[in-house]
């Protein structure tokens, strides 16, 4: 028989459920649908409601379209709710955990991510959030204000409904970590650096955050792709990119004003708009939002001075050629891999192919994907570590479990701990194997480490291994077969990628 429980918010009751351990609030609106005239704009107040609420379904996830990682669709703009996890039991004044899903920008949906294990292992109150993707987020155009920054905004958006009503949930609204995987840690690192998330949150998690602060050679990201700028953009640039994006698809008719061209914009299909999504995930800089790149604003330590956490797993980019290379029928060969060592490193390239031989590698995409691997995560997330550490007290992680269990199936590819791997062991994700009992220890653990950092700004737990931060050196490996220090630099030949491009 199903429990409800009811808790009266600011615009209205919801009911959401009482299930087993956990209290569940789904589909929780915290800003207008953002469609019609609301179309890039700000987000805008939810308009209160006087009957009592259903919060037992999930919300329609942000416009996307399916890709090989993620079979999710969804063509409905009012996507704007949040689910919050509770511990069963009462409690006031419990940390608040606000999660930012992955998808590169243009995928995902807080529904993915069940959080009733880490809310119950902390005794954390757990909100994810929804927000506008790919072209919805990050278009640009002359004339538009706030151009290449709203899903930034929303997530603020989400902050401030956090400030405003997690204590009806039992959560301590000054008492707030933001965390985030893969994208969602971008966006964590641009409210590190926006003016106008000061004070929404107290303590920062980010997990396999890609170019925060640098670009990536050709082919170190996905082998094909060419190099990649610094995931921010400035604004003036993302208003032309968006005004040529507008003619070059018929969006808008030749010659229109700015003023005419929005209007005509936001009356586009969003199907139509989604064709355009994936190049429009860079957010902008220069405005009241993002004033300056946090690629230039973290070294100079212009960020919010708070304690932070972050890391990477220690396969990281086994996903991508995994997926984009060998199971697309192009794996990396002893024949192509001199060209895209060329391709990526110029005159350094036969400097690197001695230390990565293929042959030394089960197979040349394996050798490939630990060179982008130790070039495009290990090195800029130990840099982006090491820059906090400057300022802050700051701890590094490495997700080590070469036996995880994959969230999307490699068949006949040795995923190892490949990008992603860890959100299992936070999160029950749909359609993912049961952890056999030595990860089920270790996701309990990752868990009492993640919740002791929400708790007190130090992951630190009497009855787990101990964690120095980052500032002497430590890094944390995360495995069954064992927690504790690593050395990152040389497992990931950093001393040797220092002086390279």
């Amino acid at each position: 028989m199903t429990r409800h429980v009811t808790v009266r918010l600011s615009t209205g009751a919801i009911r959401g459920r009482r299930l087993d351990g956990h209290l569940s609030f789904r589909g929780i609106p915290y800003a207008a649908a953002p469609i019609g005239e609301l179309r890039w704009r700000p987000p805008a107040p939810v308009t209160p409601w006087s009957e009592i609420r259903d919060a037992i379904v999930p919300g329609k996830p942000a416009p996307q379209s399916a890709q090989s990682f993620a079979d999710v669709t969804s063509a409905d703009e009012d996507c704007l709710t949040l689910d919050v996890t509770v511990p069963e039991s009462p409690g006031t004044g419990r940390p608040v955990m606000v999660w930012l899903h992955g998808g590169g920008g243009t995928n995902g949906t807080a529904t993915t991510y069940d959080a009733r294990r880490l809310a119950a292992t902390g005794d954390v109150v757990v909100v994810a959030a929804n927000f506008r993707l790919g072209v919805l987020a990050c278009f640009g155009h002359p004339g538009l204000a706030g151009g290449g920054t709203f899903g930034l905004q929303d997530q603020q958006a989400v902050l401030r409904w956090v400030r405003r009503e997690i204590a009806r949930f039992g959560g301590d609204p000054a008492n707030v970590t933001l965390f985030g995987e893969s994208y969602g840690a971008l966006m964590v690192a641009g409210h590190l650096v926006s003016p106008a998330s000061a004070g929404l949150f107290h303590r920062a998690i980010l997990q396999s955050a890609f170019a925060v602060m640098g670009s990536t050679p050709a082919h170190t990201f996905i082998p094909g792709v060419p190099a990649l700028p610094p995931r921010w953009i400035p604004a003036s640039e993302l208003d032309r990119f968006g005004a040529a994006t507008a003619l070059e698809n018929g969006w808008v008719t030749p010659g229109s004003t700015p003023e005419s061209a929005l209007a005509q914009l936001r009356q586009v299909p969003v199907t139509e708009l989604l064709q355009a999504s994936a190049a429009f995930i860079r957010p902008a800089f220069s405005g009241p939002i993002l004033p300056e790149s946090p690629e230039k604003a973290l070294p100079s330590g212009r960020f919010h001075r708070i304690p932070l956490m972050l890391g990477t797993t220690r396969d990281e980019a086994r996903f991508f050629v995994g997926l984009f290379a060998d199971l697309a029928g192009n794996p990396v060969t002893t024949e192509s891999y001199p060209r895209l060592l060329a391709e990526a490193f110029g005159t350094a390239a036969d400097k690197i192919a001695a230390r990565y031989a293929p042959e030394r590698f089960p197979t040349p995409s394996l050798a490939w994907a630990q060179l982008c691997t130790d070039r495009a995560w290990a090195r800029p997330a130990w840099e982006l570590g090491q820059t906090f550490a400057a300022h802050t007290d700051t701890w590094f992680y490495e997700f080590a479990d070469r036996n995880a269990p994959q969230i999307v199936p490699l068949p006949g590819f040795p995923a190892g701990a490949q990008h992603s791997s860890e959100l299992p062991y936070q999160f029950d994700l749909p359609g993912a194997p049961p952890l056999p009992a030595p990860q089920r220890a270790l996701a309990d653990q990752m868990n009492q480490y993640w919740t002791a950092f929400a708790a007190n700004g130090d992951p630190a737990c009497a009855t787990l291994p101990a964690w120095p931060d980052v500032g002497s050196g430590h890094v944390q490996s995360l495995s069954p077969e064992r927690i504790g220090g690593t050395d990152y630099v040389a497992e990931h030949c950093l001393d040797f990628w220092a002086h390279l491009p």
